[in-house]
Parts: structure tokens; sequence; C-alpha cells
């Protein structure tokens, strides 16, 4: 029951906040005759504000988060999120759109609440199950939602605003949830007691461990670092805090260096690399796929199928993640040459996307999103797989905040108004010459690593013959003299 009761009810939050069927109608929505703004303001003005609050707000709100053990976090975010829907429903002008943003923003970066919770409330052998169940309801929350909007708007011909409503009414649900949750009594930083902790992370660890050797058997020796095994150093600098608790400099030192320890690794920071520069631009994929199509078939001449694709693609990217695991690929060997190419696809398609067929760009729409799905389950399963869990979160947050700083980079340069200011074509266009930039990092990063492995074996050969020499018997077995 310990664990059934918070499962449930993290489930039922996780379907309800991301049951927002007015989310593939947004762009129209705000460029029609509800909220009357021009495509400039909307994709210059208004959507990179999402983008800057989110970088801003992610490290503060992840240390928060831990610091004030999960639950409170849970509640701003689900409350941000009514905020937000208020604003969309009723408040008019750039300013109010900017302002909802930020509040869009703050309940993003609060994310990490969510998916961090369950881990103070259960035991590891149940974090696999827990986990996946948190992730597929909210998967299929989010399917729901499109779809439900789709079919509304295109059989029952509602009107968008009242999608803003429902997706209002399922904010407000899941603002009632978190306040039946218990509140956790540890943490993974800022709280923790200590004989229970060090027996959890072993516990974490030996689940793991079988599956960093296979990992760390096809590297090179200065690149292992025992990266899932608890830190002695840091045992005792939380026993400096007494009773299990730290004060925030104690954290911040045992977060920077666990940060130098685990980035020492190669493989996790060849995947590390792809997670934060494919992610950076996977978020600017999502974010003006939207303007991009209304440019293409605007919504008020025609009718337009935005929730279709985003359920099919969501769909198909749950799908593609839980086959990661039946690919034949020996991903320590092949994985930078895999991420080449299919970073390579990724930017064919984001090519593709900015064409004049609609359906052409829904199609390679689906597509990159399928492919991104499968690629950050490998990218997440290569770093898990030898880190324990303080480890792993530390690593999550920071390859999303190198992700959110490029974008925020990207954002201010192509998008904002106050630089360049592109039109929405131009822009998929740089879109698509950044994730070709990536296949050839990648590229580069595999063939380096193929040499390199041809050049270790070709130098260790002869010594393994000259050992094999040393340690066989004479020919006949025996000395011939007796």
């Amino acid at each position: 029951m310990s664990v059934f009761f918070p499962t449930v009810l993290l489930c039922v939050y996780g379907f309800f906040t991301s049951l927002r069927p007015c989310e593939p109608f947004l762009t129209p929505y705000l460029m029609g005759p509800d909220k009357n703004l021009t495509e400039t303001q909307v994709v210059n003005e208004i959507f990179p504000v999402w983008t800057y609050s989110y970088l801003f707000l992610l490290f503060p709100i992840f240390l928060a988060t831990d610091f004030l053990c999960y639950k409170p976090v849970l509640m701003l975010q689900a409350s941000s999120l009514v905020v937000t829907y208020v604003m969309l429903w009723r408040a008019q002008g750039m300013l109010a759109m900017q302002l909802l943003e930020f509040f869009f923003g703050l309940a993003t970066a609060s994310e990490v609440a969510y998916y961090s919770y369950i881990y103070s409330v259960v035991e590891p052998e149940h974090y696999q199950r827990v986990t996946a169940y948190c992730r597929s309801v909210t998967l299929f929350g989010s399917a729901a939602g499109s779809l439900t909007g789709q079919v509304l708007v295109s059989v029952a011909e509602v009107d968008t605003v009242y999608l803003v409503i429902i997706t209002l009414a399922s904010a407000s649900v899941s603002f009632l949830v978190p306040c039946f949750l218990p509140m956790p009594k540890r943490s993974l930083f800022f709280h923790r007691h200590e004989g229970a902790e060090e027996a959890r992370l072993r516990s974490s660890s030996s689940s793991s461990s079988r599956t960093a050797t296979r990992m760390e058997k096809a590297e090179d020796s200065e690149s292992r670092v025992p990266l899932n095994r608890p830190d002695i150093s840091r045992a005792s600098r939380s026993s400096e805090a007494g009773s299990g608790s730290r004060g925030l400099v104690a954290v911040l030192r045992m977060l920077f260096d666990d940060f130098v320890q685990c980035y020492r690794c190669r493989t996790l920071l060849a995947w590390s690399l792809w997670w934060a520069l494919a992610t950076c631009g996977y978020f600017q994929i999502i974010n003006y796929s939207q303007p991009l199509w209304e440019h293409i078939r605007p919504s008020e001449k025609n009718v337009i199928y935005n929730g279709y694709v985003e359920t099919l693609s969501t769909l198909l990217g749950a799908l593609a993640a839980l086959l990661v695991g039946c690919l034949p690929v020996t991903w320590a060997l092949w994985g930078e040459l895999a991420l080449c190419v299919l970073s390579l696809l990724m930017a064919v398609c984001v090519f593709v996307m900015n064409t004049e067929d609609i359906w052409l760009s829904y199609s390679f729409y689906v597509l990159f999103r399928t492919t991104y799905m499968l690629l950050i389950t490998v990218a997440t399963y290569q770093v898990a797989a030898s880190l324990n869990m303080q480890r792993y979160a530390l690593v999550f947050g920071v390859n999303t905040f190198v992700a959110l700083l490029l974008q925020s980079l990207l954002t201010l340069v192509v998008v904002d108004s106050s630089v360049l200011g592109l039109k929405v074509f131009t822009q998929f266009l740089i879109y698509g010459a950044y994730f070709a930039v990536i296949s050839v990092i990648f590229l580069f990063a595999g063939l380096y690593k193929l040499a390199s492995r041809r050049h270790s074996e070709q130098k260790a050969l002869p010594g393994r013959r000259a050992q094999s020499e040393t340690d066989s018997p004479p020919i006949g077995g025996t000395d011939s003299r007796t």
C-alpha cells in the first residue's frame, strides 16, 4: 500500500497535467479573433519568454524541489498551470501573453518534482516499474488531450476557446491531487538519513552494476569511473551536517564534486553532449512547428489537423521508446555513429518539414519526433546505467540546463525580434543545418573512437602473443632427455 497509493495519485496527477486539448491549436488561437495577435508578436516576442523563463528557473527550482521535499513544488506546478490557462482564457494583449509564458515556464521547470517525488517514497526495487507507470500515463494523457481537441474541432466544430476551458478544468483537477500525497521525510541531497540511505544506494547500485560492467568493458581504462557507487567523501560531508540534513554550501560542494567526476567518463560525456544538443533543437521544432503549419495552411481558411499529428507522433514516440531494448545495436561500440546517422535523418526531416505541402510537413514532423524519442530513450539508459540515483538527478539536470542555455542563445539570435527576428521558414532552414552539424560532430567522434579502439587492439596484440608463447609448454610436452 505504501507504493500503491502514491503511485496511483502520481499517475492521476500526470494524466491531468498532460491532458491539454488546446495545446495543438495554441498558435491559431493566439492569432485568431480571440486574441488578435500577429505572427511576429506570437513567434518573435511571446514564445521566446517561455525559453528564457525555463532556463532561469530550472536550477533554483531543482534545489527548491529537494529542499522542500517535492510536494510543495508539485503544488506550485499545478497552480502555475491553473494561472496559465486562466490567463489564456481571459487575458488580452501581448504583455499578458508574455506573463502567461513566464508562468508556463515555471510549471515546466517544476516538472522535476513529478519525476523525482516517487524516488523519495518507494524503495529502489520499485523504481523501474513506478517510473514506467508515470511516464506511460503522462504520454497517454498528452495523446488523449491532442485527440480530444482535434475531434472537438473537426467533428463537433467547437470553438478553440472551449478547448482552453477544458484544459483549465483538467489543470484544476491536477491542483487537488498533490494535497493527498504523503509528505516525504527524505530527499536526495538536503535531507538524508545516512544509515537507510547508504543501504538504498547500495541496493540501487547493485541493480545497475552489471550493466555498468558491460559498458566499462568496452571503454578504455582511463574512462572507467565508479559512478554507480556511493562516495566516501559524500558520506563524510553529509555526516558533518548532522542528523542527515545539509546546508546549501555543503550540497553545492557535493554537486560540483560529482559533476567533475561524472563528466570525466567519456561515454557519459558523449551521450550527454548529444542529449543537450539534440534536446535544444527538439524544443525549437516543437515550439515553432505550429507557426510553420499556420503559415503553410492558415486555420482561418482551412481545416487543420494538428491534434491528430500530435497524437500520432506521441504514440509512435512511446512505441519507439518501448522498442529500444529490442534493437540489436552494441551502443558502447557503435553509439556515436548511430547518433550521426539518426541525427542526419532528423536534419532531413526538418528540411522537408519546411515546405508548402502541409501533409509532407505533418509526416516528417511525426518521423522527427519518433526518431528523437527513440534516441533520447537510448541516451537516458546509457547515462543512467552507470549512475546511482543522486548522480543521475545531477546529470539529468545539467544536461537539461545546457540544452536550455543553447536554446536560449539560439532563440535570442534567430527568433527574438530584438536581434534577427527571422521568419519561420528561415528559422527551420537554420534548425535543419543545426542537426546536420550535430551529425557531423558525431561522425568524427565515431570514427575517432573506432580508430582508437583498433589502434589499442593492434598495440595489445604483440603483448598477448608474447604472453601466450611464454606460457605455452614445449611441443613434445616433456624434455627429450628424460
